[in-house]
């Protein structure tokens, strides 16, 4: 039997409902660590054929991977692996898989629910209600039916929200290079530039890694050519925008709705314009796993462990080269 262990900040948050699964098919030998543990003590390492982890787990380098000279597999219980894979990790040819497709369902619902809610202009018509203790008039707005939805980069929440969308009547447009035309007619999706994505959505969602190349790529120009009363979504991450670019359009432009979950830092930086702009709805990135739904994501490493050990193909097995483009 295998020798595993757990090594994250919260255990029971992850893996609370599968880790009674797991340990019928691996030999846990120790009680859950942590990296404040094993700095304690990292002798602890060196029996594991798997770690099974999830946040907080150190980064997995050659100082590291020296004290788990038997380390055959990583389960990541969480989302993007960036920040604790190395070169050394990659060397080895340890077995990495992670739960980022559990990871994403949530931030897919919650992408979901702003969509449909901007094409309303919910969050104009709250404010206006709360600054004016009345109902406004009710101004036109896009609505579903017949609405340009525009999302940037289809990867694995891209795509989820595009299959989400087909159940109502609007039209998708996306832009992401590494998509081809069958399997964008397979979403039923248009492929645009993403200047068109700006230019001709009436809700644009972003879903795009935060890699060198897409580092600010969204600029000021960008948003400011949305369409009047446009809604700006961003559950990727913070750095894909230049972000002063975006709080100078956004104070020009009152009639746009920056709905923003991700920021860059994070949180903003104290009296940042966007804690005050009314047109900017701030959340503490709460698109992804948070509380109960973080049990999926022990869950789904159960499930991939389970593959693992009947010499089955994974799921959710992640590469080197794979990792490059992943958020």
């Amino acid at each position: 039997m295998l020798r595993g262990i757990y090594l994250l900040d919260k255990f029971d948050l992850i893996y609370g409902s599968a880790y009674k699964e797991i340990n019928k098919h691996v030999h846990i030998y120790a009680e859950p660590q942590t990296k404040g543990s094993i700095k304690e003590n990292p002798s602890i390492l060196s029996d594991a054929d798997i770690i099974l982890t999830g946040w907080g787990c150190p980064v997995m380098d050659q100082s590291f991977l020296d004290l788990a000279p038997n380390l055959k597999a990583v389960f990541y219980g969480a989302g993007s692996i960036k920040t604790i894979v190395t070169d050394e990790f990659w060397d080895k040819n340890i077995v990495i898989t992670s739960a980022y497709e559990a990871n994403a369902l949530p931030v897919v619902e919650f992408t979901l629910s702003q969509i449909l809610f901007s094409l309303k202009r919910g969050w104009y018509f709250f404010h206006q209600v709360n600054k004016k203790a009345a109902f406004p008039a009710r101004e036109k707005v896009p609505g579903a039916y017949g609405s340009t939805v525009g999302l940037v980069s289809l990867g694995m929440i891209g795509r989820k929200v595009a299959e989400m969308l087909k159940q109502f009547d609007c039209r998708v447009i996306a832009y992401d290079p590494f998509v081809s035309e069958m399997e964008a007619k397979a979403l039923n999706v248009e492929m645009c530039s993403l200047e068109d994505v700006f230019r001709r959505a009436d809700v644009v969602s972003l879903h795009t890694p935060w890699i060198k190349e897409t580092e600010g790529f969204i600029t000021g120009d960008h948003i400011s050519s949305m369409k009047h009363n446009g809604t700006l979504i961003n559950t990727s991450r913070g750095a894909v925008i230049r972000e002063q670019e975006m709080i100078e359009i956004l104070q020009q432009r009152q009639d746009l709705y920056a709905i923003l979950d991700v920021t860059h830092p994070e949180p903003p930086v104290k009296n940042s314009p966007l804690y005050s702009l009314e047109n900017v709805i701030l959340t503490p990135h709460i698109a992804g796993s948070l509380s109960a739904e973080c049990q999926r994501l022990g869950n789904y490493m159960a499930q991939e462990l389970g593959r693992y050990l009947r010499g089955e193909p994974l799921k959710w097995n992640i590469t080197k080269e794979e990792s490059i483009i992943m958020a």
